[in-house]
């Protein structure tokens, strides 16, 4: 099997790097007599169903019985309070410079010590969905918060008899299992944003005064992530889809931040022009030697910003977060969705909403895409230098959306830097750059940038995006010089002009190349980058300097 849950007597003592006091305290607690383990989707969707704060609509669940659900089961509401995202600013790494494991550790222990006047639900599930990674993952939730529990193992894979023996049949890690604590009732005047905990070391985690669901799921992955970073994979925040074409496949992965078009891209049908397989919209790993890609997740947690009630996809919907509910013609409870509620709403999918879905591709990827909103770049770039490439994904420059309850007074609109768009990294940001550059050097995967946002004032639209996939796909010799930048080319798209010779918007291109540069130059020691990174977006700079 792959993680570890038992262990010889003779191997339980503090010389054995498996444990932890962090990780001793919260794996404790899964076996008190205030928690009870709910073991199938049915036990967990009457759970649910009957909790005060879940919304009942009257819309069934399409494919119920496939998914372990009851036949009679329907799509469930909760909605949370005036947070309606993920906070970043809780998060707290042990193992990272300041971060200090007793003073948590006692944190932790008084906190576990009030959770034992509550009782607890415990879920068990498999992250990674091929033999080569899989592990095992244990959650708590305190009552009255069974609608979460129920969301996480419909979006994780929920232990049965078939996935157990496959578990058991998978490649063994000298890893812990991951046992994820949550209590959305914990509160302390020194964390009034509440408080995420990680051991990634250890693979435990406490989430602490956070209701919203995407906390457990981006606090697992953070986890399995760093899982599968220490054992030959590259952990990726992003989408997979297989083109089968006349006389080849094309394998892409598009990397970026929520919002920023990552699940449009991955999971568009290309009206039925090409046979497209779909692995994941928003998390797997790549094996560095066999170039395999494996998804961590059957379902997929997805924004309802797009999503009219009238779109068929809706059908797909399991669970939803912070939407609305109203009545249709025929009294029918129905959401209300496209975020009238609020923004950030969002829903569970089930796999089937995707017709072609696997969860492993053995062919290796042939391009990848940085999706970023930096309205210096065009729609589309090429980058050719394999350093370039993975610098510019190092430098992965984006807007926030309102999946994050940003603290503070923050403009949304304003470009920040977000590497390899995973804000869930737990190692050094070095080795991830390294993993990156590897990718391109060894696979020969082809490098581009999307520019989702806009481009000299014009709104870049999802269907240029997607044409221009098309066009890569079909027509790769379609890109000319990006002027005199080395390495670096640009796909010519009517009514998207680059023009250097006006002086404000080379100035404009100098400046984003400059805060890349810069970003790079204050990393501190412990993500600390080769100096290759910076020469490379220094060479960049260079070359546009020349133009003035």
């Amino acid at each position: 099997m792959s993680s570890i849950q038992q262990f010889k007597q003779a191997d339980i003592h503090p010389e054995n790097g498996l444990f932890s006091s962090t990780k001793t305290l919260i794996e404790t607690f899964f076996y008190g007599n205030n928690v009870e383990v709910v073991l199938n989707l049915e036990s967990a969707y009457r759970k649910a169903e009957q909790a005060p704060n879940t919304i009942v609509t009257d819309v069934p669940v399409k494919y119920a019985d496939k998914l372990g659900l009851p036949k009679d089961a329907k799509m469930l509401v909760g909605n949370d309070g005036k947070v309606v995202g993920r906070t970043s600013a809780a998060r707290v790494i042990i193992g990272q410079p300041g971060v200090n494991q007793k003073y948590y550790d006692g944190l932790l222990r008084e906190a576990l010590y009030q959770a034992t006047k509550q009782q607890f639900y415990q879920g068990n599930v498999v992250v990674g969905l091929d033999e080569q990674f899989m592990i095992r993952s244990h959650v708590l939730v305190p009552e009255g918060f069974e609608l979460n529990l129920y969301s996480y193992l419909l979006n994780f894979q929920i232990e049965t008899d078939q996935w157990r023996t496959r578990y058991e049949d998978s490649q063994p890690f000298n890893e812990n299992d991951i046992y994820l604590f949550a209590n959305p009732e914990w509160t302390h005047p020194d964390f009034p944003h509440g408080l995420a905990l990680f051991d990634p070391i250890h693979n435990v985690a406490a989430i602490l005064g956070l209701r919203y669901f995407g906390e457990l799921k981006k606090g697992t992955l953070t986890l399995a992530w760093a899982t599968a970073h220490r054992n030959q994979f590259v952990a990726c925040h992003g989408g997979v889809k297989q083109y089968h074409l006349a006389d080849r496949k094309f394998t892409i992965a598009t990397f970026g931040l929520s919002g920023s078009g990552k699940s449009t891209i991955t999971l568009t049908k290309h009206h039925g022009r090409y046979h497209v397989d779909v692995l994941h919209d928003d998390a797997f790993i790549i094996h560095q030697d066999t170039k395999k890609t494996i998804a961590l997740e059957p379902a997929y947690f997805d924004k309802v910003q797009d999503y009219p009630l009238t779109d068929s996809r809706v059908a797909y919907f399991l669970t939803l977060q912070n939407v609305g509910v109203t009545l249709d013609e025929q009294g029918r409870k129905v959401p209300v969705l496209e975020d009238i509620r609020n923004g950030n709403g969002r829903t569970v999918k089930s796999r089937y909403v995707t017709k072609n879905r696997v969860d492993v591709i053995t062919e290796k990827l042939d391009a990848i895409f940085w999706i970023m909103k930096d309205d210096s770049l065009p729609p589309v770039v090429k980058i050719d230098d394999p350093v370039l490439a993975a610098v510019f994904g190092l430098t992965l420059a984006t807007k926030r959306s309102t999946a994050e309850h940003v603290i503070g007074d923050v403009d949304l609109d304003t470009l920040v830097i977000e590497p390899y768009a995973n804000p869930f990294r737990s190692y050094p940001l070095g080795e991830d750059y390294a993993n990156f550059r590897e990718l391109f050097q060894k696979q020969a995967t082809a490098c581009y940038i999307l520019n989702t946002g806009a481009f000299n004032g014009k709104n870049i639209a999802p269907e240029v995006t997607l044409a221009s996939i098309e066009t890569i796909i079909e027509h790769p010799e379609q890109f000319v010089p990006f002027d005199s930048m080395e390495g670096m080319t640009y796909l010519p798209i009517d009514g998207f002009v680059v023009d250097f010779t006006q002086g404000a918007y080379l100035e404009k291109v100098l400046a984003r190349m400059q805060d890349r540069l810069d970003f790079i130059l204050k990393q501190d020691e412990f993500n600390a980058l080769p100096q290759e990174a910076a020469q490379a977006m220094a060479n960049v700079i260079a070359s546009l300097q020349k133009l003035i």
